[in-house]
């Protein structure tokens, strides 16, 4: 059964950092392209970032650039996005994705940031 669990979300003032973090388990990691994608109350879910399996080729969606970074540890199962600068349009609800063959989603983690 394949798992994938966020952490790291919470709540956060503006120009602030977080650090997100997906743990998979029951899929060959290695193998995966891992994305964080995220939704805002009342807009679709959107990319924010993704890293590709070995060549650890990463992609940024524009509204990130020079803010966030994504990485992985493949040793570890897990993915991270490091969050700075926070602005107030960056809370949503942050997914981590795997995709491969198939397609994986976690539960997802909100982050709030707000004064």
């Amino acid at each position: 059964q394949v798992q994938l669990v966020e952490s790291g979300g919470g709540l956060v003032r503006p120009g602030g950092s977080l650090r997100l973090s997906c743990v998979a388990s029951g899929l060959i990691f290695n193998n995966y392209v891992m994305s964080w994608y995220r939704q805002a109350p009342g807009k679709g879910r959107e990319l924010v970032a993704s890293i590709t399996p070995t060549d650890f080729n990463t992609n940024y969606a524009d509204s990130v650039k020079g803010r966030f970074t994504i990485s992985r540890d493949n040793a570890k199962n897990t993915v991270h996005l490091q969050m700075n600068s926070l602005k107030s349009e960056d809370t949503a609800v942050y997914y981590c994705r795997a995709l491969w063959l198939r397609l994986y989603w976690g539960q997802g983690t909100q982050v709030t940031v707000s004064s």
